[in-house]
């Protein structure tokens, strides 16, 4: 398949593929768990995605074997934050000979290549964390290693859970101002208070795994009027609008017009009080700057990044983003 894209979009909760031809046509596609190289190592993870390019290939009618499927394989994957990762993780999928030429970056480009029509922009994603890429057609790149609180972020789906409950057990036990929250979070937990909320989430009664909804509650005690979850919100947008700044001064696209892709669970959830505050403060930063939330699948833009890759006419792009114009942006 002269031309081809295998594309991967691959995040902490799951993994999307897309086997393209050269004109942009869609001929497979598959959807697997999450992406975990810094846990299983970086071949193994990538040993793992084989079962989803088995299904794509053969929802196209071949079979993976000695031949390369495709000219080009674009991975845009979660937990490739440091050029190392992407260098090994890389090597990994040359190995599997499933393309000629392996291109390997951080789902964040893939994010960003979904929301814009040419290879230019930036895109902040809030999703579980927060990370913010951007790029030039020219191939220069702007980024953050994005991997905590030691690399300087703030934010993301399970900080703001994590800042609900601080805030909350502060303003219980007189260490800080009162907030709705420590009522609102024993409610939804379904316990009589905050010292009991915080024994059953530090023996496990509540488990980790529901810490999460602590988030929402967040944005609901907010709309409300809550003055501290609104600071907590609004601290949150200043961050994503940091990392946008930031990124665009570094490609030198702060006075002009340039497109600011928003994605990740946290920044497409609706929240107004969150979007309201990020478009205002964008615009106070960088007026001639564009915030658009995706509608697309992100796979979409790890395809295009493929696509361009391989030299592909523009017709190529048209057709790839019509297979997935009625799909839900995931």
């Amino acid at each position: 398949m002269p031309g081809g894209v295998l594309a991967f979009d691959a995040g902490n909760s799951k993994t999307d593929v897309a086997l393209v031809s050269a004109d942009g046509t869609v001929l497979g596609t598959a959807r697997g768990g999450g992406f975990e190289p810094h846990i299983v190592g970086a071949y193994a993870a990538v040993e793992g995605l084989a079962p989803l390019v088995a299904s794509a290939a053969a929802e196209a009618g071949l079979a993976v074997g000695e031949v390369p499927l495709v000219q080009q394989i674009s991975a845009c994957l979660a937990n490739a934050d440091l050029p190392i990762e992407e260098e090994r993780l890389a090597e990994a999928f040359e190995s599997f000979g499933w393309a000629t030429s392996v291109h390997v970056a951080n789902d964040t480009f893939a994010l960003l290549r979904a929301g814009v029509d040419e290879p230019r922009g930036v895109a902040v994603v809030c999703g579980a964390g927060i990370n913010c890429a951007g790029l030039l057609p020219d191939g220069r790149t702007a980024r953050f290693a994005a991997v905590g609180k030691i690399s300087g972020d703030w934010g993301g789906g399970q900080q703001l859970a994590d800042e609900a409950f601080w805030a909350a057990a502060r303003a219980d036990d007189g260490r800080g101002p009162a907030t709705s929250l420590t009522t609102a979070l024993p409610a939804h937990y379904g316990v009589e208070s905050m010292p009991a909320l915080i024994e059953a989430l530090h023996l496990g009664d509540i488990p980790v795994s529901r810490r999460l909804e602590a988030t929402p509650l967040l944005f609901q005690v907010a709309a409300s009027g809550d003055a501290i979850a609104r600071s907590i919100v609004q601290h949150q947008a200043e961050e994503v609008v940091s990392m946008a700044v930031v990124a665009m001064r570094r490609l030198d696209l702060l006075d002009e017009p340039t497109d600011v892709v928003l994605g990740g669970g946290v920044l497409t959830a609706g929240h107004p009080l969150l979007m309201e505050t990020v478009v205002r403060l964008l615009a106070a930063a960088a007026p001639k700057a564009v915030a658009r939330v995706v509608d697309v699948p992100p796979v979409v833009g790890a395809a295009l990044l493929g696509l361009d890759h391989t030299g592909a006419a523009p017709s190529a792009h048209l057709t790839l983003r019509s297979a997935y114009a009625t799909s839900p942006a995931a």
